[in-house]
């Protein structure tokens, strides 16, 4: 269970978001003032208790240089948040039969609620240099969730300190630059923002850096000391899905809103909208040079939707070169 996050990380927090390193995560900045208190979450909140479950499951694998690859988190065939929110409406339940007319909600990261501080408060772990939480078991490969409540619960000692050392692996492995120091991100240069969160044309100098990744980016997490010790999630629900491992990115450039809808509707992967994918798809394509996809690209020069129009004609343009 965590006290309150400490004043300092608030204040880093709106920093972060003057600075400009949300990029159009506006939601952010128009709930920045509910991230003072778990009380905006839910009201007379008293007590946070914080949960970690970790997915690190087998080696993920890409079978050519015409895939897409996924990170690792959304590789399995449902979406994390509803798994762990099933998990939290029992917990729920059982604190809520204990303690008759207690408030409960439970959360996985779509709610004000600082979690990595939180996490960091109750002991789960502490802040890398990446900016993610890391745990001495489990390296970074593992999910925050939170359930509050308005009991008094016994808090638990903090992460008493953190053990990145010297150790700049993530930072040095970042190939468009997005950490502007240790444990500050510039979520705009950063491509987990970039193929998810970003929802028009992407920068040329920026875009020459997709390699294969469609969804998501593990390099700052891959290169981490802490995760080639972390142990592997039992978690059979988290093991990746044959749909999604391994992503071929000419089959993606065809897909329709009703094909898109079909095969990622219950995926992580729902959120980037077909529009999304199908940019992303474009950009791996010139940066892997896959001329072989130009026919492709072209067709997309006429598709309905404004950003893909605009990306099929930068794509063709640089792949034509």
């Amino acid at each position: 269970m965590a006290a309150a996050a400490e004043p300092a990380r608030i204040l880093a927090f709106h920093a972060w978001l003057e600075n400009g390193y949300a990029g159009e995560m506006q939601y952010l900045e128009k709930r920045a003032s509910a991230y003072s208190h778990p009380s905006h979450v839910l009201d007379g909140c008293r007590s946070v208790l914080m949960l970690a479950l970790p997915y690190r499951t087998v080696e993920p694998s890409v079978t050519g240089h015409e895939s897409g690859k996924v990170a690792r988190y959304a590789l399995g065939e449902l979406d994390y948040h509803d798994v762990i929110h099933e998990r939290l409406k029992q917990l729920k339940r059982w604190l809520e039969e204990r303690s008759p007319g207690a408030l409960v909600r439970g959360v996985v990261d779509t709610a004000p609620l600082l979690e990595r501080e939180f996490a960091e408060a109750a002991g789960l772990g502490w802040v890398g240099k990446n900016t993610l939480l890391l745990n001495r078991a489990w390296g970074s490969y593992f999910f925050l969730a939170a359930l509050l409540t308005d009991l008094t619960l016994d808090v638990d000692p903090p992460q008493d300190k953190g053990y990145c050392g010297t150790c700049t692996a993530c930072l040095d492995a970042c190939p468009t630059d997005a950490f502007v120091e240790p444990y500050v991100l510039d979520a705009t240069r950063c491509l987990s923002y970039l193929t998810i969160e970003h929802r028009g044309p992407i920068d040329d100098k920026l875009a020459e850096h997709f390699d294969q990744w469609i969804f998501g980016c593990d390099i700052c997490q891959e290169v981490c000391p802490w995760n080639r010790k972390a142990k592997f999630s039992e978690e059979t629900v988290f093991q990746p899905y044959a749909k999604l491992a391994d992503l071929s990115i000419e089959e993606l450039l065809q897909l329709n809103e009703s094909s898109f809808r079909e095969r990622f509707r219950h995926t992580p992967m729902w959120r980037t909208k077909r529009r999304g994918m199908i940019r992303n798809g474009m950009l791996i394509a010139v940066s892997k040079r896959l001329v072989n996809l130009l026919p492709n690209i072209i067709a997309l020069q006429s598709d309905e939707e404004p950003v893909i129009r605009e990306v099929a004609v930068w794509a063709a343009s640089r792949l034509s070169e």
